[in-house]
């Protein structure tokens, strides 16, 4: 059983940055592939970014590339989303997932989920 809490939301203004973070309990995080999935009013869940288990490929929707960075580090059990250059559009409850040994991004083939953590981004 894994347990994810994710932290760092809030508001921030156009063009600012957020950090996110996702804190993992037990000890196989290493074995996990990690993602950051976002929800936004009205619309579906959809995938952010993603970080394979062993850390070596990075994977973003097109409308985030260049602006957002995902990282993990597995001595914390924790899996990071450094967003930059946010727009108003990246408003919405961003989710953290885990997938043993996941090679997709498919949020039904997430194992474990957190609750969320809003992110508002203001004009």
């Amino acid at each position: 059983q894994v347990q994810l809490v994710e932290s760092g939301g809030g508001l921030v203004q156009a063009g600012g940055s957020l950090r996110l973070s996702c804190a993992a309990s037990g000890r196989t995080f290493s074995s996990y592939s990690m993602a950051w999935f976002r929800q936004a009013p009205g619309k579906e869940r959809e995938f952010v970014a993603g970080i394979r288990w062993s850390g070596s490929n990075t994977y973003y929707v097109d409308s985030v590339k260049g602006r957002f960075t995902i990282s993990r580090d597995n001595a914390k059990n924790t899996v990071y989303l450094q967003m930059n250059s946010l727009k108003p559009e990246d408003t919405a409850v961003y989710y953290c997932a885990a997938d043993l040994y996941g090679s997709t991004w498919y949020s039904r083939n997430m194992d474990y989920w957190g609750k969320g953590t809003l992110v508002t981004v203001s004009s």
